[in-house]
Parts: C-alpha cells; structure tokens; sequence
C-alpha cells in the first residue's frame, strides 16, 4: 500500500510550485524594501509560550495546537501561530527598541480540513516591535496589501476595527457579557461555555452570527487614545490609497491583540475561511511573556489562501532557455553552455536522459522555456542554433554570443 501524506497536509509539485515561487520571491523583495529584516524562529516551542501569549480560552490552546512531551518530559507545541515566536526571540536576545522582521514558514493547527485551512499550512508575515504609533499600524497593512497587488490578487478590501486599551476591553466585555446572557438560551454549547471566561471569542462564532449581530461593538467604548489612534490608522489608510471597510464585530481569534485589527479580502477569494491574511497591534503581549512593555503590530498572510487567489497567468516564468544536445557526442559541450548561463544569470536547463531531438523540444515546452539552444555539429564551428518558442524564429549565432542573445529576448 502506497504511503499517503497525512490528512491536512499538501504537496506542492511543479507547475503549481511555479506560483508559490513567484509569491515568496514577491515576499521577500517586498519587506526588504520596507525595511524588515529576515526572522528565523523554531517550529516547536514550549507550550507555555502559547497558552501565555496566544490565551488559554481560545480555540487554538483549547483544542487545535499539536503538544506533546519529549524525552526530558518538556511540554513542547508545534507552533500554530509565529508572533508570540517572534517576541520570544526579542525578549530573550535581551533587545530594546524597534525590530522591524520579516518570516515565513509551516504553521500546526489540528483541525477539519477543508478549503483554505489545513493542519500544516505556510505563512509569511511581518512584525514591527517598539513603536506605538498608528503610522506603524498603517505600513504593516500596506504591506499585505501590497504584497496581493504584487501578485495579481485583485479588488482587496482590508476589513478594520479597533479593540481598544485594556480598560477599553473592559468596559465593553461587561456590556457584551449583559447582551449575551439574556441570549444564553440561543447560543451554541461553546459559546455558553466561554461566556463567563472570554465572551469576545463568542463573536468569533460562526454558528452564533445571528445571535451576535445586534451585540455592542468595541468602537462604542474606546476611550479619546484608543479613538484617536483608529482615526490615525484611517487616515493613513486613505493617504495611502488603501480600500478599507469597518467591520465593527471583527475580534480576531488572539488574545494578546489591542486596537488595531484588520483582514484581507478578495473577490477572488470564496472559499468559507474567506480572510487572506490579517493582524493587528498586540502591544500587551510582552508582558505576557514576562518582559518589559514592548509595542508590536503585526501581520500573518495564508500563502496556500494567495495562491489560490493569484490569477491563472501568475502560474510561473519558466526557464529562459533549455539546452537541447542534437549530438550526442556533444554531451560535455551541451553541459558546460547550460553551466555558463547559469553563471550568468539566466535560467537555464537540459534534458540527461539522452532523448530524442522532438522529445527534448517536447520538454522545453512543457518547462516554459522562451528560447531554446540546439546543440549539434555546427559547435565544432563555434556556434549554436537559437530558436524562440513563441515566435518560431531561428539563428545561428557564435557560442560567445549565446547568453547576450537569450538576454535580449
């Protein structure tokens, strides 16, 4: 019996593999220009830092991380989430002041696959530490949104809202908790559970929207800081030409978030985890994890969500040339050309297996080749016929001139 990959997980394989090349590449180009520097974190933590930092009554501590003990009987979690990572790392480097970082990597949450959500599925994000002010609120949204206009993702909206200061929260959680105990009878058995420990997490409940929809926002009771930095954020929003809708019941799933909160959404996006990314400013959570006050706003995008939301001709470049070796007693010649435009820059390949002329051609094709170089018995002459797949138009040019000549196209 053939071995399976576990439920919740995916393979990537090529041609596909082609259009999450192009949105990592589009990641790191894009935080680089922003200034965010690379963030390397590990994939398993102690639990600890989880159940502090991310909370103990949501449901990714209660039912969807992946624990386990070690041989020294550590409580250990597979990370299910990367800030609560990230500001481990701050702290324990004993850093101060601002980080600007940038990661990506596999995430762990145990559960029910279906589209857009999967057991081990990859993000990339960024986190800015050690500044409060809402212009850092402003740059880590426009880099999401940014980084989806990079990769063709059309018609995004950023949904916004604002949770408030701790005494903000509350305030609101009383005049939430009131609303929802006169409905208790009409919520779900999980909702009535956290009812009493963490009644924001009831209006993350699908199974609940209709109770929810009348219930108290946190707009109406943040106090003059809190408002005054929301205004701010939309300010900077629309200098900076970014579409965004209020979405007054948006909590997010985290504890450790405060003021801003924001998603991603995309008309080509439909799946029913709709959401392509998020984040928010989670200023407390340091101190969460027993360390000095520390500002931070982050965000996490779903790659697996993007790629799905990229258009159909974002699938990949292609090679810009494939070597095709007409004569097989020039096997070296064919390796060392492809060896010197890959030295220079250009993406180059060729087929091992010794095939036909029409087989090889056959290849180039189906690598996306634009150009391909036809070794054969005019190299003893020094030079190679030249042949643009799209176009069809071939040229004998000399083997010094090979490179220049797959560049200029």
């Amino acid at each position: 019996m053939t071995i399976r990959a576990p439920k919740g997980t995916l393979d990537v394989l090529p041609p596909e593999s082609g259009r999450w090349r192009r949105l990592l590449r589009a990641f790191d180009d894009l935080s680089e220009r922003y200034g965010y520097a690379l963030l390397l974190t590990p994939l398993f933590e102690a639990t600890e830092l989880f159940a502090r930092g991310v909370g103990e009554e949501t449901e990714i501590v209660e039912k969807q991380m992946y624990t386990f003990a070690d041989k020294g009987g550590r409580s250990l979690t597979l990370r299910p989430e990367a800030t609560a990572s990230v500001v481990r790392a701050y702290l324990q480097a004993g850093r101060s002041g601002v980080l600007k970082g940038a990661y990506s990597g596999p995430m762990f949450r145990y559960e029910q696959p279906q589209a857009g959500r999967r057991r081990q599925f990859y993000q990339v994000g960024v986190e800015y530490l050690g500044e409060p002010s809402a212009d850092a609120d402003v740059e880590v949204i426009e880099v999401g949104y940014r980084l989806l206009e990079e990769v063709g993702v059309a018609e995004v909206t950023v949904l916004l809202n604002s949770l408030g200061d701790p005494a903000d929260r509350a305030g609101y959680r009383e005049a939430l908790t009131a609303y929802l105990e006169r409905r208790a009878d009409l919520l779900s058995p999980d909702s009535r559970r956290r009812l009493a420990t963490n009644p924001l997490r009831v209006l993350d409940s699908k199974e609940d929207a209709g109770v929810v929809a009348d219930a108290p926002a946190p707009l109406d009771h943040l106090a003059a800081e809190a408002a005054a930095h929301f205004d701010a954020v939309r300010a900077g929003l629309e200098r900076r030409k970014i579409p965004f809708q209020i979405a007054p019941r948006l909590v997010r799933g985290l504890d450790y978030y405060n003021r801003t909160v924001f998603e991603y959404q995309a008309r080509s996006y439909t799946a029913a985890q709709d959401a392509l990314g998020g984040g928010g400013r989670y200023d407390p959570l340091a101190e969460l994890l027993g360390g000095p006050p520390t500002p931070g706003v982050g965000l996490a995008m779903g790659a697996d969500r993007m790629v799905a939301a990229m258009p159909e001709e974002a699938v990949g470049e292609g090679l810009d040339v494939f070597v095709v070796l007409a004569d097989s007693s020039r096997r070296e010649a064919a390796l060392d050309l492809t060896a010197s435009l890959r030295a220079a820059g250009v993406r180059a390949d060729l087929d091992l297996a010794g095939r036909s002329v029409k087989a090889q051609f056959k290849t180039a094709d189906r690598r996306g080749a634009a150009v391909v170089a036809v070794v054969g018995e005019e190299w003893g002459r020094g030079r190679v016929t030249v042949r643009s797949m799209a176009g069809g138009e071939e040229e004998s040019v000399p083997v010094a001139e090979v490179t220049e000549w797959v560049k200029a196209r």
